[in-house]
């Protein structure tokens, strides 16, 4: 039984076996009467002994260490250079190493998985007792892997420190095998790559202008396809810009409440919040300052704003746009204000008692958000108008216009009709976003051309600056709206290098990420 789970051991003849409280020591010697020197002359001179311990996989939950009594043969070749030699097991033993094969195997594969102080704590529970140092070494010790043909290729950049340090991966897109990794995403890098793989047929990337060159100069045989995620992730960038520019027409217009005789009227509106009038006093004083011919940054240093600020009050065609955002912004009390307004008007006035009521109905919050809340309220005659619905965010309504329309909630595709219907830029640019996500998914890039001259033409700045960003890359677009391919494959490399790369918390180097990413299963 103990030679079917260890075949190597019928070269050896076991003399003794011990065992201790956390392993088991195998005593033994080699069976054979001489041994073959590296020269091919075999020898039966024996000129001394030692004794040489190798640690084999964890049996039962105690590790195994094989002693053997190694002797050290002469040379009977004269001409080799060898005097002495000693003796080697096949299967078992090879120069210089402490552990047999099958544990140096599961160790490198341990190393691969977890790396090191993880890949150490598993070996510890399972018998084995290792040092983190020791996986890292297994694993940078690793050959790569051969390339071969690529026909399809696949180009990405990661981060190893966002905004400041990058690096890029090469994909086999027919195996979705890692081929390459290396430090920075400049397009020479990887056009002297490509120099060396004439045999690419594709590439599919990112619409990254370095990549497009270095795809151009290394292969200018192969065509370039721009990936649709990245297109449509673009297209929505655009769009929420353009939604934010509206976002002081998203609210729908309230009911008007019907005049009962025994409800008292309001006799003083709400305050207006205190960052809401600050926010028109700048934009009026930012628009006067910008009519007299100031710059936006000598604007900044006159308001003591931040040149972004000032850009953002500049750019506004009314004050409405932007207070819209603070008028909008959620608050954790926002889904129970409808019953917090009818209670008021049934006449309970009581804060702790509103608030033992929501959270009944599950409010989250504490009662001091509650008490500021309805606070607003007890200047006037102690009735408030009844709550209208809250409007919509920009990401909502920026999710509705590219969903699938078949894919809404009827709630939602009602109230994205009734904001198309209130604002027909809105709607134009629904319709525009339609257009190009049936020309994506039904692959008629063909019609391309068409959809960029309609969105140029269009008076909605973000949509026509992203279809004027198309045309610098028209090609590769054009293509990825027609062909099959795409760069699915790579984003799921991607992730799993964060993963990798996160395992590692950073200190490690590029090498031992490079072999992790390549050779880990």
């Amino acid at each position: 039984m103990l030679l079917e789970l260890f075949p190597y051991l019928s070269a050896l003849l076991i003399e003794e076996v011990e065992r201790g409280p956390d392993q088991v020591v195998l005593r033994t010697r080699v069976q054979a009467p001489g041994a073959v020197c590296r020269c091919g002359q075999s020898s039966v001179r024996v000129h001394g002994r030692y004794i040489r311990r190798l640690r084999d996989v964890a049996v039962g939950g105690l590790g195994v260490v094989i002693e053997i009594c190694i002797r050290r043969f002469r040379c009977e070749n004269s001409a080799c250079t060898a005097v002495t030699f000693a003796e080697q097991i096949a299967g078992l033993t090879t120069p210089h190493s402490r552990y047999t094969p099958l544990l140096h195997g599961l160790l490198t594969q341990l190393g691969l998985a977890l790396a090191g102080r993880a890949g150490a704590r598993l070996a510890a529970a399972i018998g084995l007792c290792v040092g983190r140092d020791t996986l890292l070494r297994l694993v940078r010790a690793l050959p790569e892997p051969e390339i071969g043909e690529v026909e399809v290729l696949g180009v990405d950049d990661f981060a190893f420190r966002r905004g400041r340090h990058y690096g890029t991966i090469l994909i086999d897109m027919a195996t979705h095998r890692p081929l390459h990794l290396y430090d920075g995403r400049e397009g020479v890098d990887l056009a002297a790559w490509l120099q060396g793989h004439p045999e690419v047929k594709v590439i599919c990337r990112d619409r990254s202008s370095g990549y497009g060159e270095g795809a151009r100069i290394g292969a200018p045989q192969a065509e370039q396809v721009a990936d649709r995620y990245h297109l449509w992730a673009n297209l929505g960038q655009a769009v929420e810009k353009t939604v934010n520019a509206h976002r002081s027409r998203l609210p729908e217009a309230p009911e008007e409440p019907a005049n009962t005789p025994d409800e008292p009227q309001v006799v003083q509106p709400p305050r207006e919040l205190k960052i809401v009038t600050r926010l028109r006093e700048q934009h009026a004083v930012a628009h006067e300052l910008w009519e007299q011919g100031m710059s936006k940054a000598v604007i900044g240093r006159k308001l003591g704003l931040h040149q972004a600020t000032v850009r953002k009050l500049v750019g506004a065609r009314s004050a409405d746009d932007v207070v819209a955002k603070s008028l909008q912004r959620a608050h954790i009390v926002d889904p129970y204000v409808g019953y917090l307004h009818r209670r008021w008007n049934e006449g309970v006035r009581n804060a702790a008692q509103l608030y033992r009521e929501i959270q009944e109905l599950g409010y989250p919050g504490g009662e001091l958000a509650v008490q500021r809340h309805l606070r607003r309220y007890r200047t006037g005659r102690g009735h408030t108008p009844v709550a209208g619905p809250k409007p919509p965010s920009v990401r909502e309504v920026t999710s509705w216009i590219m969903t699938h329309p078949e894919h809404l909630r009827d709630e939602d595709a009602d109230r994205l009709h009734r904001l198309r219907e209130r604002d027909p830029e809105l709607d134009r640019l629904t319709l525009h976003v339609r257009r190009f996500a049936a020309m994506m998914t039904g692959r008629h890039g063909d019609r391309l051309e068409d959809w960029i001259a309609d969105a140029e033409q269009d008076s909605l700045a973000p949509l026509a600056s992203f279809a004027r960003n198309l045309r610098r890359d028209f090609d590769a677009v054009r293509n990825g709206l027609s062909l099959p391919h795409s760069s699915g494959a790579v984003e799921g490399n991607i992730n799993r290098l964060k993963m990798l790369k996160r395992q590692m918390f950073g200190r490690a180097g590029l090498d031992l990420l490079r072999k992790r990413v390549l050779l880990a299963g």
